[in-house]
């Protein structure tokens, strides 16, 4: 059972979790993959860091996690980090500091347990600099974490990356104690003047929206197509979100997620496995 993150997106649950066996993310470039743990209550929280505003995000992995390791009196944060490339804008080399530095600078004390960033990241295929590691999943019944790609990238794929697309910041989109994800609500301008890029090559969409034009995966330009098309076909954000709230995403029997709140009173806890 997996649960997708998304760019500026992150998600913490516990091994007690009924609905998620294992976070993932992947299409990472420039872009880090963080994920924190804490070895008493074994929760473990994964993000997808693009640098939009790395000191006000990091202290939000850290009390996701400790907010589920509440009642452990033994444990510590372990950290894993992965991704970026050598870049030749060295956005993943910034990146790579501001995340370390943003750790250290944390009260609790984290051990740096994996740090495969950058220059350590970075192959060369036909002479063109690509990440060696562009996703991972991180196993919440067992800790491992684990290179990775993903197919399954919802629930609500394209409403998730159009709220990226149009700025928005760091969200948590996942409540395990009721094992709910959760998206918005979110805004942009019905003005938006986007439709343009729609009948521009791939060449051209890569140069401009993309920082690693070289080392983007296949479906990059499809990705952005439809999250454009997407935005375009929704000039209205309210109406996708009715009284301002978030929309809701539980998981079914058959392991698909559903819109809607779950009807059964079946839900997931959090307690320390010591």
């Amino acid at each position: 059972c997996l649960l997708y993150v998304h760019q500026r997106e992150f998600a913490a649950t516990t091994p007690a979790d009924k609905f998620v066996s294992v976070i993932g993310s992947d299409d990472a470039t420039t872009c880090h993959l963080v994920v924190l743990q804490h070895t008493g209550s074994r929760a473990a929280c994964l993000a997808h860091c693009d640098g939009s505003n790395t000191w006000s995000e990091v202290p939000l992995f850290v009390k996701a996690v400790a907010s589920l390791s509440t009642f452990c009196k033994e444990g510590r944060f372990e950290l894993h980090i992965v991704g970026g490339f050598n870049d030749d804008s060295k956005r993943s080399h910034d990146l790579s500091l501001d995340l370390l530095a943003a750790f250290q600078k944390q009260k609790e004390e984290i051990h740096l347990e994996t740090c495969c960033i950058t220059e350590v990241n970075d192959v060369v295929c036909d002479r063109i600099h690509r990440p060696a590691v562009y996703g991972v999943g991180v196993n919440v019944k067992t800790g491992e974490v684990f290179p990775a790609s993903f197919t399954d990238k919802g629930p609500a794929e394209e409403l998730r990356s159009a709220r990226t697309f149009v700025g928005g910041q760091m969200a948590d989109i996942y409540d395990c104690s009721r094992g709910l994800v959760k998206v918005g609500p979110c805004k942009w301008s019905p003005n938006l003047d986007i439709g343009f890029w729609l009948s521009q090559d791939d060449d051209t969409i890569l140069k401009y929206l993309s920082t690693s034009p070289k080392a983007e995966p296949p479906h990059f330009v499809r990705h952005i197509k439809s999250t454009i098309r997407f935005i375009l076909e929704h000039p209205d954000p309210d109406s996708l979100f009715p009284n301002a709230e978030p929309q809701l995403f539980h998981r079914t029997e058959g392991g698909d997620w559903e819109s809607g709140k779950r009807t059964s009173s079946s839900s997931s806890s959090t307690h320390c496995l010591l």
